[in-house]
């Protein structure tokens, strides 16, 4: 997938707000921090995606200090490329500062099977 650095940050909203979840999955616990995605819109379907939508924004969280391995093992739990792609979005931090990060956005395919 994507090169990452090693104090990378990932903006989750869905499942992953769940920190025993995110435990499981990493095998440790990370930092995590509110933030928001300005112009998008958090949905569910069968799975949580957000959507560009003017004048919305999504409450979730920031994680940092993730690593390669971190990412591997994420991009697999959200079933890159099938239904979710890594990209980088600017969020705002709790503090108000615009903060560059990675989120995994929704597929056609996930979208589709959503209506």
């Amino acid at each position: 997938m994507n090169s990452v650095d090693e104090s990378a940050a990932l903006f989750v909203y869905g499942a992953l707000l769940d920190r025993s979840l995110r435990e499981r999955l990493l095998g440790r616990a990370v930092l995590a921090s509110s933030a928001w995605l300005p112009g998008y819109e958090r949905s569910r379907g069968r799975h949580y995606y957000v959507v560009k939508r003017d004048g919305a924004r999504t409450e979730g969280l920031l994680l940092e200090g993730l690593g390669p391995r971190d990412f591997e093992l994420l991009d697999r739990y959200e079933e890159v490329p099938s239904l979710y792609v890594r990209e980088q979005v600017e969020v705002i931090d709790a503090q108000g500062a615009n903060r560059c990060c990675w989120i995994f956005l929704p597929t056609a395919r996930l979208l589709d099977a959503s209506d």
